[in-house]
């Protein structure tokens, strides 16, 4: 009884926080709290934005900002004449400019639940809107880095994504530190300017593991004080320092058929004629369509569908392909998805980035906001005050602004996690 006694109190106090901050005079205090904590929260997913110039979003400035890039002087070399002061030089600067995009997602509460749950649901609902908040502002940059133009594969021996092998009892391509020291390279040839006297890298877990076990890999207290690390930081090789993200960008491959009675991760060539596959395999109508834009390997070839037709029955549905292809595929031929790697493996980018290579908003100034509708603040939409709702929106845009700068080395690993 002693013990239920004393238990009473703090459940109570806890449900009657969960009124107050649901009930409809939340101060402006408390939504400055709330906001602050969703931003404090969602700032750690976002591992893809600490290395990249960051300017605040413009007030009454429209929907256009600024970033900004410095050309290198050039050297002088001609002798300075004694007594005469020379002309000098001029800053070189040249302006890229975006165009922000506006994202945003909410959680409603109703009336109920805000009076009978003992959780204070306020804080649960800003805890997952502000996960979701840093997971989608991070995708977000880290597409656009993905799709930069200076693309090393494997340890360069590859010149294709669709020629990286992974899951093989031998020859894969796995990363390196070989790959990573090519990449430090190709920066250093650049001229990148390195960012607190190394390079910075993302990984994803997977290639972690296949690169931790090299004896050169240091963890980071045996080369920065802790208290400078970056967020995720995991340790150092190669003149790179690494963080890591399970949201490092998977180029992945989906199944080429789903259908639950003829789903399939790979197809089988039947017959080939002009530009037309005939497969071996029944093939849903859905399946097919959804096959149209999309990339298949054969061959080694990766070959862009451009129509599809299916079929109830054996060797008669068909794949057309936009382009005639280097070798005709023949009879017995594997049709592998052609997004990811060999045989439809997923690949894996690494970025290994000097300073000032991209450029993203803030997350503060504007760039993040937590908003708090309470109970009847929709007026007589809400006529019963039934409704609450909790959100986040966000206005985002990221800018590769130097290719040279940036590197994405794409290798399989060890395992392969899918689509993230």
């Amino acid at each position: 009884m002693d013990i239920f006694v004393k238990l009473m109190p703090i459940n109570l106090k806890y449900f009657d926080n969960t009124q107050t901050t649901g009930s409809a005079d939340l101060s402006a205090e408390m939504k400055t709290f709330y906001s602050k904590y969703l931003i404090t929260l969602a700032e750690p997913n976002l591992v893809h934005d600490q290395f990249a110039q960051k300017h605040p979003i413009p007030a009454n400035g429209g929907k256009t900002i600024e970033f900004r890039k410095y050309d290198s002087l050039a050297k002088a070399l001609t002798p300075l004449t004694e007594g005469v002061t020379p002309h000098g030089n001029k800053l070189v600067v040249s302006t890229i400019t975006a165009t922000i995009s506006q994202f945003g997602d909410y959680i409603e509460l109703s009336d109920t639940l805000l009076l009978t749950a003992i959780d204070n649901n306020l804080v649960q609902a800003t805890e997952l809107l502000a996960s979701q908040a840093g997971r989608t502002l991070d995708t977000i940059t880290r597409e656009v880095l993905a799709g930069g133009t200076n693309v090393q594969y494997g340890e360069g021996s590859k010149t294709s994504r669709s020629a990286l092998v992974g899951g093989e009892s031998s020859g894969n391509d796995l990363l390196t530190v070989k790959a990573i020291r090519m990449a430090v390279r190709t920066l250093k040839v650049m001229n990148a300017p390195k960012i607190n006297g190394d390079y910075a890298g993302i990984i994803h877990p997977d290639c972690e593991f296949d690169i931790m076990d090299d004896p050169a890999w240091q963890a980071p207290h045996q080369y920065v004080d802790t208290e400078n690390i970056y967020a995720n930081e995991i340790g150092r090789i190669a003149g790179v320092r690494f963080s890591e993200s399970t949201e490092a960008k998977i180029f992945h491959a989906d199944d080429l058929a789903v259908d639950e009675t003829t789903g399939a991760r790979n197809l089988t060539v039947y017959s080939y004629s002009t530009k037309v596959i005939t497969i071996k395999e029944k093939l849903a109508t859905a399946d097919a369509t959804a096959l149209v834009g999309r990339k298949i390997l054969v061959g080694g070839e990766v070959m862009e569908v451009s129509a599809a037709s299916g079929s109830s029955s054996a060797n008669t549905a068909t794949i057309t392909v936009k382009d005639t292809p280097t070798a005709s595929p023949s009879t017995n031929d594997v049709i592998y998805p052609g997004e990811a790697g060999a045989k439809g493996r997923d690949v894996y980018a690494t970025l290994i980035m000097g300073a000032n290579a991209y450029g993203v908003t803030e997350v503060t100034g504007g760039g993040l906001q937590h908003i708090v509708k309470q109970l009847g603040s929709a007026g007589t939409a809400d006529p019963l005050n039934q409704r609450a709702t909790v959100g986040w929106k966000a206005y985002k845009v990221a800018e590769r602004l130097i290719e040279q700068y940036l590197v994405r080395i794409e290798t399989c690993s060890t395992f392969a996690a899918g689509a993230n």
